[in-house]
């Protein structure tokens, strides 16, 4: 096939690591959603208190696995290093939390959508503004 510029592209380091990123962004969104129904259906918690629980959860989970898989070029792996990285990577995801919540507020109360389809959506669109700042501050690729 040589070098066509579909494997240009798909091979690009930028496309791994979002291919990469959407994988356990994809992942974590079914563990968040899971403990989100477990925490509403089964402990009986709001909606949107469950979603900061399991938001904060798919956060430290989601930066273990993007640190050894995602970002591997570029992992922190001194004990100090990797506690700033969790740390950039909470500053950026918490400051997702708003916009995450506030998105599936709007989808169950304006759309009228379940709070599990909802929180899909939100995840998804808040995981473009994650993505964008995790790669530029969390892991400091250019």
């Amino acid at each position: 096939m040589g070098n066509s510029p579909y494997r240009n592209v798909v091979e690009h380091p930028t496309f791994v690591r979002l291919y990469r990123f959407v994988v356990v962004g994809a992942s974590a969104a079914l563990v968040q959603t899971a403990v989100l129904w477990l925490l509403v259906e089964v402990g009986g918690l709001n909606y949107l208190v469950a979603a900061t629980i399991a938001i904060e959860l798919t956060i430290i989970l989601q930066f273990v696995v993007n640190n050894a898989w995602t970002f591997q070029h570029a992992s922190y792996t001194a004990r100090s290093d990797y506690l700033v990285g969790l740390l950039r990577t909470n500053l950026v995801r918490g400051s997702a939390i708003p916009l995450q919540l506030g998105l599936l507020w709007a989808f169950v109360n304006w759309a009228g959508l379940v709070y599990l389809l909802a929180n899909g959506f939100a995840i998804f669109i808040s995981g473009l503004y994650r993505y964008y700042l995790d790669s530029r501050w969390t892991w400091q690729i250019a």
